[in-house]
């Protein structure tokens, strides 16, 4: 029998595309083996030179209301919190300390997009440790060398070719987005999806034109 391949799931809770994965990915998690990995969502775009959704103004509307939709349309329960974008780090460095447990991840979404509240206020960081039950926040991210882990964390997740979030990565292949994710389940389902017919060919299709600076 062939080893099934790794899975990670990258997230970062200032998504709000990564709290309507969450669900689909706790499925998958109740099939296969799902490792869930806090990335820093803007490190990952500096490296790639890209800018998030919400950074560009234009778009930055239609983004948050096309989540709604999909959360609606979803049974998703889904409340943007006071500001968006918010920093995120804490929250995901916490995460990281947690081990990125799948209770974890679930309640500091709950408490992001749910509940609608907004972490990078310390009192607001406070009510999230309790509901985890870490009575003091500094220490334990100091203990478990959850700054490091999770920078560490974020450079592997770009040196596999990851550039957004939320992004399910089965084994070299990558998913971005909540609408891959079909993709994925029947990627997993056929692994040789990608090697024939036209999706073999787009692998080495050429590039007709640049965009020059």
């Amino acid at each position: 029998m062939t080893t099934p391949p790794a899975i990670t799931w990258y997230f970062d809770t200032v998504s709000p595309f990564s709290w309507i994965a969450l669900p689909a990915v706790e499925a998958l998690a109740a099939k296969h083996a799902v490792t869930m990995q806090p990335v820093v969502l803007g490190a990952v775009l500096a490296h790639w030179g890209t800018v998030g959704p919400a950074e560009l103004p234009p778009k930055r509307l239609h983004t948050y209301r096309l989540s709604q939709f999909l959360a609606a349309r979803a049974g998703i329960p889904m409340r943007f919190p006071p500001r968006h974008p918010f920093r995120s780090l804490e929250v995901l460095r916490l995460l990281t300390a947690l081990g990125a447990t799948p209770a974890a991840v679930r309640t500091a979404f709950e408490f992001t997009w749910a509940a609608g509240r907004d972490a990078s206020d310390p009192r607001e960081l406070a009510a999230l440790c309790g509901r985890l039950g870490v009575a003091d926040y500094e220490a334990l991210v100091a203990a478990r060398g959850a700054r490091e882990a999770l920078r560490a964390a974020t450079e592997a997740a770009i040196a596999a070719g990851v550039f957004g979030v939320p992004t399910l990565r089965i084994g070299t292949e990558l998913f971005w987005g909540v609408d891959a994710l079909p993709m994925a389940e029947a990627y997993l389902a056929d692994p040789g999806l990608f090697s024939v017919g036209e999706m073999a060919r787009l692998a080495t299709l050429p590039v007709g034109a640049e965009r020059k600076a």
